[in-house]
């Protein structure tokens, strides 16, 4: 007979939660040795009186519920079919899936009518959602968001089929009912469902490369460039000959001396005209009143 596997956690919780099987070493349900052939050709609701009559630790319990359990494995298939392209393993899905379903087998009434397998469904798939809720997240987040992160995921697949498209957040947010905000925060959620460390060697990358020898430094360089476009902003605002003596200063390296000579004024209307033009800018630059005026006409012609 087929063997159901669990983990050893979710082996504990069905045993807690009274699913009445007995679990080998090495983890699968077993019949407690009870060999009964008959009972493999009773329908659902002839083994479901089995499991609700028999003792709770009998065989012929155990055997019932175990026949349950693989005539209805592929409707846990199912549901985890739906989570195929989550970080989490398929195998541990399954099995978490198992235990969803054998607490369905133990808290299903036929006699209030309807089908195991329909009621075994949602119970199956809750089981599957409070394991992403409770037990996949590295840091705490809000139950309604994480909710809503397994929402969002769902409907992603259902509307890929109907759309034809990946939805975008207007779809996902009108099919939902929720509002933008909601989604970015279930967006923002996801980012933090499985981090990453900073020193896990990377894939296919040579020696022992880690992501954190990917990640860029702070760049010297940087602040230059924004103090250079904060000038540019207002470098318009200054005369010709102005913006052209800041240019040989700094850009040039030259001496008072030496653009005095290139511009044929005296090196004490060189540094004037540089003390305006940089007054002018650091004015701008820091927000404060533009200083007043002290140079003459013949200073500050084009």
């Amino acid at each position: 007979m087929d063997r159901c596997l669990v983990t050893r956690h979710d082996r504990e919780t069905a045993t807690k939660k009274g699913a009445g099987l007995r679990v080998s070493s090495h983890g699968s349900f077993l019949a407690a040795g009870f060999n009964a052939p008959g009972l493999a050709g009773l329908d659902d609701r002839e083994l479901l009186e089995i499991t609700r009559t028999a003792p709770r630790d009998s065989a012929l319990h155990d055997t019932a519920c175990e026949l349950l359990v693989n005539r209805h494995r592929d409707l846990v298939r199912s549901c985890v079919r739906r989570y195929r392209g989550s970080p989490e393993p398929t195998e541990d899905l399954t099995q978490v899936g198992h235990v969803g379903l054998v607490k369905a087998i133990n808290n299903f009434d036929p006699a209030l009518g309807g089908s195991l397998a329909a009621y075994a469904q949602p119970c199956i798939s809750g089981e599957i959602k409070r394991h992403f809720r409770d037990k996949r997240w590295q840091i705490h987040v809000k139950r309604s968001v994480k909710e809503l992160v397994l929402d969002v995921r769902e409907a992603t697949r259902q509307l890929t089929q109907e759309l034809g498209r990946r939805p975008t957040d207007i779809d996902l947010a009108r099919h939902l009912g929720v509002s933008h905000d909601d989604l970015r925060d279930a967006r923002q959620a996801e980012m933090a469902f499985q981090p990453c460390s900073l020193d896990a060697p990377l894939a296919g990358q040579p020696g022992t490369a880690s992501l954190a020898d990917l990640l860029g430094e702070e760049d010297p360089a940087m602040e230059r460039m924004l103090a250079i476009q904060a000038v540019a902003a207002h470098w318009c605002e200054l005369p010709r000959r102005e913006r052209r003596i800041l240019v040989m200063r700094f850009y040039g390296e030259m001496t008072q001396a030496q653009i005095g000579h290139q511009l044929g004024i005296s090196q004490m209307q060189v540094s004037r005209l540089l003390a305006h033009a940089l007054g002018h800018l650091r004015s701008r630059l820091l927000g404060l009143e533009r200083p007043a005026n002290t140079l003459s006409s013949c200073d500050l012609r084009r």
